[in-house]
């Protein structure tokens, strides 16, 4: 299948240009495209090896004992037939996270042999990170990568000509008619289909619905077969639970004792903290948002869960197609809050790929006044609410709540609407989430 351009391929760019090239690690959930973006980037360099640690077993034993650049450069220059020439050679590590001498030797890389471009990668990295003593802290520069994001889809799709229309309109000029229709389609059919790389190119060559379904099928047998790699001795059908539980509590904060019918809150949370590790699971932390940066008044004991792609969680939560790709009604495009998953992650893929990802909610209880906002974002340095709601002027209680109590200039409500403004609060489509990069 073709490659799919992906916005991490201009960051790649700008770091070979770099004159103090960091190595690379590249993290992410599996599937969502590492080694495919690593080997099209490779095509920009004169020479290209791949060292796959899973594949090639053998290789682990140049990692033992002196970890010296120059001495692995020269074994591996010999094994693969390819020359290693700093500044003309990309030197990619794949399947890290089965050699741990591997991911100590990185530091060493920048350290002695600085004009080399080295990348890594790995399935369920983030463990392997876990148990290092010290990882290169100043030495090793980390890139997040996602599934698709929606204008990445569009570009898959052909639509850049579209996607240009789409990033001039805003409150002030807002889409014809027709091509707000056509937008609302094209993102209705990409929360079925979902960013995982190998569904979307599937649905970009075939326009197939059920063969992406089947893969996404596929995908989700996968991902359920890796909960055994998870953590040695700990219970795989508990991590299946909870797995289930993230989905039928989508939208809602994640309640523990809902989790698991036979395990304890200690043992779920830990299910829980395994899959977020994995990427597969996308925490939505609850902050009381008096002021910046909104972490600084988080609580890990309230959260809410997104599950890493929409077009898994449709799956999973058995979504009738039909009536979703025939619709106009957002009650059903925001069946079992898929409208709320597909704002969340698209808010992640727009921020920045040199951070872990951070998303956080607020709500407040009182007897005569509850209220929620789905996410609370900073946007022109300043805290703004997000809400995902299908009605008008009069369905934002809980946006006008947190604005008059926070003393918010704006607030922000994603919908099935057209660009429009209902005072301080911007209506903007569902389509057009990366549109916030703009507000200054």
């Amino acid at each position: 299948m073709k490659y799919i351009p992906r916005k991490i391929d201009s960051e790649l760019l700008k770091w070979k240009e770099e004159n103090d090239h960091k190595p690379l690690l590249i993290r992410g959930a599996r599937q969502v495209g590492k080694t495919k973006t690593i080997r099209e980037f490779g095509k920009t360099f004169e020479n290209f090896i791949e060292v796959n640690f899973e594949e090639s077993p053998s290789v682990r034993s140049l990692f033992e004992g002196d970890l010296s650049p120059a001495g692995i450069c020269e074994n591996l220059s010999a094994i693969y037939r390819t020359a290693i020439i700093p500044g003309k050679t990309l030197l990619f590590f794949d399947e890290i996270q089965s050699c741990q001498n591997a991911i100590a030797s990185l530091r060493y890389f920048y350290e002695k042999m600085p004009g080399l471009h080295l990348i890594s990668a790995g399935s369920l990295l983030e463990f392997a990170l876990s148990e290092i003593p010290t990882f290169g802290v100043g030495r090793i520069r980390s890139l997040f990568l996602y599934p698709l994001g929606f204008s990445e889809f569009l570009i898959g799709m052909g639509e850049e000509n579209l996607l240009g229309i789409l990033e001039k309109a805003s409150s002030e000029a807002p889409l014809p008619d027709a091509v707000h229709q056509k937008l609302l389609g094209l993102v209705r059919k990409f929360m079925l289909v979902g960013g995982m790389p190998q569904a979307a190119a599937e649905y970009i060559e075939s326009g197939d619905i059920n063969k992406c379904q089947a893969l996404l099928t596929d995908l989700t047998v996968a991902f359920r077969t890796d909960f055994a790699k998870y953590k040695k001795r700990f219970n795989v059908s508990l991590l299946q639970e909870v797995f289930q539980s993230v989905i039928a509590q989508a939208g809602g904060k994640f309640v523990y004792s809902a989790g698991s019918a036979n395990a304890n809150h200690s043992q779920i949370k830990t299910a829980l903290s395994l899959l977020i590790t994995a990427g597969l699971v996308i925490p939505v932390t609850h902050t009381a948002a008096n002021g910046l940066p909104l972490g600084a008044e988080a609580n890990p004991k309230r959260q809410k869960m997104l599950l890493l792609d929409t077009g898994l969680f449709q799956r999973a939560m058995g979504l009738d197609l039909s009536e979703f790709l025939t619709t106009t009604d957002f009650e059903v495009i925001n069946k079992g809050n898929l409208a709320e998953q597909f704002v969340g992650l698209e808010l992640i893929k727009t921020a920045s790929c040199y951070e872990p990802p951070e998303l956080f909610y607020w709500h407040r209880e009182a007897k005569s006044s509850n209220a929620e906002v789905d996410f609370v974002i900073r946007a022109g340095g300043k805290i703004v609410p997000v809400e995902v709601k299908s009605g008008g002027k009069g369905s934002m209680k809980s946006l006008h709540i947190f604005m008059k109590e926070k003393k918010c200039e704006r607030g922000i409500r994603f919908s099935a609407e057209n660009f429009s403004r209902y005072g301080a609060v911007e209506t903007i489509p569902l389509y057009a989430v990366e549109s916030i990069r703009k507000i200054s």
